[in-house]
């Protein structure tokens, strides 16, 4: 039962941090909010963001509200599961670190996913100009445009998102490593 109740908490908080994470990246990349979804997205967070933001001010592209919300809420649920789980309730340091980790791993599934969706788009379709395509192209393409001035040119084959995918794989195995030296809670 424990372990059914740390497994919901665990899908609200993922949610929760997810719509923050969101906010956060699509701000970085100077996505389009006039797209329905991203207003939403505004909508839902923008009663927590706009007060956080007069106190805590954005540095650089960095919506740094954004950011310590994904943060708190992620180590809520650290705290959270480590509480119905009966497990060591990890403080200071080892909760920061798991947070980060926590962070840095589905900032980076993120961006794999959006690679693969957007190198799977460019197959069916040439139309990048859906809201979704524009979307998902907004967030790759500052990725992909130094991986392709790298690159040899091929007539009609774009290695980049091949590339990126691999850099981003490496990354996440790096940082799975990283996570094995960290307390059980984290996984």
């Amino acid at each position: 039962m424990r372990s059914l109740l740390a497994q919901i908490i665990s899908f609200i908080v993922d949610c929760v941090v997810w719509v923050f994470l969101i906010r956060l990246l699509l701000q970085l990349v100077k996505a389009d909010f006039r797209i329905p979804l991203l207003q939403s997205i505004i909508r839902l967070t923008n009663p927590i963001i706009r007060p956080l933001r007069k106190t805590l001010p954005a540095i650089g592209p960095v919506d740094t509200a954004s950011l310590l919300m994904a943060m708190v809420s992620r180590a809520a649920g650290i705290l959270l599961t480590a509480v119905i789980l009966g497990q060591t309730i990890p403080t200071g340091p080892a909760l920061l670190a798991a947070t980060a980790v926590l962070l840095a791993h589905e900032v980076l599934t993120f961006l794999l996913f959006a690679v693969i969706l957007w190198a799977v788009l460019s197959w069916i379709t040439t139309d990048t100009y859906s809201p979704a395509g524009r979307l998902i192209g907004t967030v790759v393409e500052p990725l992909l445009r130094p991986i392709r001035r790298l690159l040899p040119r091929l007539e009609g084959l774009d290695l980049a998102p091949l590339l990126l995918s691999a850099l981003l794989l490496l990354l996440l195995k790096l940082l799975n490593q990283l996570s094995v030296q960290l307390p059980v809670w984290i996984g």
